[in-house]
């Protein structure tokens, strides 16, 4: 399953941190002209992002706008750090550095393949639920009474992984398929943020859906802490990127290592079933040069269907590429390239979701 990286409840705690350094002059640096290498060897610190001079800025008064017309006197410290998350214990919320900048963006892309909270509509999807996690932790909605019966008991300790149930209606669908089934937290932020978003129409879209009493119960929750204010306030800003001081490339490696595939099964077997040309057919074709050629378009819709992130799939893929060069399948003369790719598409999507059944859905914190 497909999590941001968050800091919150967290039952292992946080690494001892790092003494903060002195950045350099952050106005020498010109992020725009700058080349892929020189950016990787930039600490993070020393990048010349904020939130309130980006385009993050609008979307931060777009949540603040949004929680004062639900009544809801509450408006979450935002900072920069290196990953989306809510502290424990106070309401507040970290971004990443890479939305802040262009420049940063296509530097996520090309390292993760992807850029999570990219887009307008998906940042303000993960803000609604950070929001959430800010609400519930700013009111100290889970000691009131019917949170528990709704949600589960929020000092549960995050699990490693867990094991969706795909079909269950028990629950909301808004960041990704089955997020709010990974914790009772995350099941209250992912419900307020379907709660919150203007024209969800969640009456409607959950009529006859166990989840439909969360909503009703998040609702009624509202309505009566309105023109409250806060029981907890805002304190400093955890991991602030002013204080990070390792650089973008110990940040990627360190990326590349959590979300890498871990060993994954290749099925050689359907592989050759997909390409059964000899070799030297006539007219034939490298089944690893088709791969190559459908690599991001294939990524990117099993991302869709399977709710995993594009670098974590990629491992996937990569393993296919490499057990067809191996056994230098090839793709019989005349085939269908488009049913072909399809075909290519489930047998990527059965790997990753029998590796996520048998390791779980790993949650990331």
């Amino acid at each position: 399953m497909k999590i941001p990286a968050e800091r919150t409840r967290c039952a292992i705690g946080y690494d001892a941190p790092v003494p903060p350094r002195k950045p350099t002059n952050r106005r020498q640096i010109d992020l725009a002209s700058m080349s892929d290498d020189a950016l990787l060897a930039t600490r993070l610190c020393d990048l010349p992002v904020s939130v309130e001079s980006s385009e993050l800025s609008s979307r931060v008064e777009r949540l603040y706008r949004e929680l004062e017309g639900a009544g809801i006197r509450l408006r979450p410290k935002v900072w920069l750090s290196d990953e989306w998350f809510s502290p424990d214990g106070f309401p507040g919320i970290a971004i990443p550095f890479y939305l802040a900048h262009p420049r940063l963006k296509r530097l996520e892309r090309k390292m993760m393949f992807e850029v999570e909270g990219g887009s307008a509509a998906e940042c303000m999807k993960i803000l609604r639920h950070e929001a959430g996690h800010c609400v519930q932790t700013a009111f100290r909605l889970h000691r009131r009474r019917g949170w528990r019966q709704h949600f589960g008991d929020p000092s549960t300790p995050y699990p490693d992984a867990y094991t969706p149930r795909p079909y269950s209606r028990r629950f909301v669908l808004h960041i990704d398929p089955h997020y709010a089934q990974s914790h009772p937290a995350e099941d209250f932020a992912e419900t307020f943020a379907v709660w919150l978003t203007p024209g969800s129409r969640w009456r409607s879209k959950y009529r006859g859906w166990g989840a439909l009493k969360k909503l009703e119960f998040v609702d009624r929750l509202m309505r009566e802490i309105a023109g409250e204010p806060p029981r907890v306030r805002a304190r400093a800003a955890v991991d602030p990127i002013r204080d990070l001081t390792h650089t973008l490339a110990e940040h990627y490696q360190d990326r590349q290592r959590l979300y890498g595939a871990n060993e994954p099964d290749v099925y050689i077997r359907d592989l050759r079933r997909l390409f059964p040309a000899a070799k030297g057919e006539p007219g034939s074709r490298s089944a690893a040069s088709l791969l190559r050629s459908a690599r991001r378009e294939t990524r990117q819709s099993v991302a869709r269907w399977t709710g995993q992130y594009q670098y974590t799939i990629d491992g996937f893929y990569q393993e296919m590429i490499d057990r067809c060069a191996e056994h230098g399948l090839r793709v019989p003369a005349g085939s269908d390239e488009t049913a072909l790719r399809r075909e290519i598409a489930v047998l990527l999507t059965v790997m990753v979701t029998n590796a996520l059944r048998d390791g779980g859905h790993r949650i990331v914190l």
